[in-house]
C-alpha cells in the first residue's frame, strides 16, 4: 500500500483537545496526550482554570469564548494543527498506553486513510467493563484530508475526497458521567442541541415522540448492550441516555419557536 510522509521526516502528529470548564480532568487529557508533536486546546471560554493548566503542560491554547457549536470548534482546532496527521480528543477522555502505541504505528505508517474507534464508558466512578462498547467515532485523519466539520452536536468531518474507515483495536478511555449534576446540566445541553439537530432535518417532536424515543435508547443500551450488568451505575448511565432522547423531542415540540430563532443567527 503506497504511504505518505512529511516533507522535512517522518509524519507528526497533532492530538487537538476541546475544553470547558474542565480543570478536573485536562491535566490527565494532556497528559495521556504527550506522545504526540504537538498537543492544541480550543477552549470555549473557561473560568476554572483550564487554559492555564493546559499552557503549564506545555500545549499550545487558542480560546474562543464566542460559542457557535462543536463543528466551529473542532474547525478550529483544525485550523491551528500543523501535523500531517490529527487526532480529534474531547477534555473528558484519556488515551489509554495501549492506544497512543497503535496510534504511533499508524502515524509511522504514513497511510492515508480514517480511523475510528470505541470508548471504555466510566460513569459515577465505574469502568462499564461489562457493558458492550458504544461509539466507534471518526478520530484520526490525515489532517489536510479534512475540509471542515458539519453537525451541532455529534458532529462528523468532511473530507475532501473519501477514505477507507479503518479500526483501531484500542478503545479510548471517556469519563462520561462523573455527577448526578453534572449529569443533569450535560443532559439539558445535549438535548437542547439535539433538538436544533432535528429540527433543521425537518422532523417534529411530542411527547409521544420524545417517550417511545426514550425507552428505546434505554432498553437497546440496558438489555442489548448490557448496561444490567453493570449496577446501579449502569442503570444511571443508561437512564441519562434515555432522558435526553425524550427530552430532544418535546423540546422540539415546546420550544421550537426558541430553536427556531437559535437556528435563523
Amino acid at each position: 500500500m503506497r504511504t505518505y510522509t512529511s516533507h522535512y521526516g517522518p509524519p507528526t502528529l497533532t492530538v487537538a483537545i476541546l475544553s470547558l470548564n474542565e480543570a478536573h480532568r485536562i491535566a490527565s487529557c494532556i497528559r495521556s496526550a504527550c506522545f504526540a508533536d504537538e498537543v492544541v486546546l480550543v477552549d470555549a471560554g473557561s473560568v476554572d482554570g483550564t487554559p492555564e493548566i493546559a499552557r503549564a503542560l506545555g500545549a499550545q491554547v487558542f480560546i474562543y469564548p464566542d460559542w457557535q457549536g462543536f463543528s466551529v470548534q473542532r474547525d478550529r482546532l483544525l485550523a491551528h494543527a500543523t501535523s500531517d496527521y490529527v487526532f480529534f480528543l474531547d477534555a473528558d477522555e484519556e488515551i489509554s498506553p495501549d492506544l497512543s502505541r497503535e496510534i504511533r504505528e499508524v502515524v509511522a505508517s504514513g497511510e492515508k486513510a480514517v480511523w475510528a474507534l470505541h470508548w471504555v464508558q466510566i460513569a459515577f466512578g465505574r469502568q462499564l467493563t461489562r457493558m458492550k462498547s458504544s461509539g466507534n467515532v471518526e478520530r484520526l485523519f490525515w489532517r489536510s484530508d479534512v475540509r471542515s466539520f458539519e453537525g451541532v452536536v455529534h458532529e462528523h468531518a468532511v473530507l475532501h475526497e473519501a477514505r477507507p474507515v479503518l479500526q483501531l483495536r484500542h478503545r479510548l478511555t471517556h469519563h462520561s458521567r462523573e455527577t448526578i449534576y453534572g449529569s443533569l446540566l450535560k443532559m439539558t445541553q445535549y438535548a437542547h442541541l439535539g433538538a436544533i439537530k432535528r429540527l433543521q432535518k425537518g422532523k417534529t417532536g411530542g411527547i409521544f415522540r420524545g417517550a417511545l424515543s426514550g425507552a428505546t435508547i434505554f432498553t437497546r443500551l440496558y438489555i442489548f448492550r448490557r448496561g444490567f450488568l453493570c449496577g446501579p451505575e449502569g442503570f444511571l448511565y443508561c437512564m441519562f441516555a434515555g432522558l435526553e432522547a425524550f427530552f430532544r423531542y418535546v423540546a422540539l415540540e415546546y420550544d421550537r419557536e426558541r430553536l427556531e430563532e437559535v437556528v435563523k443567527r
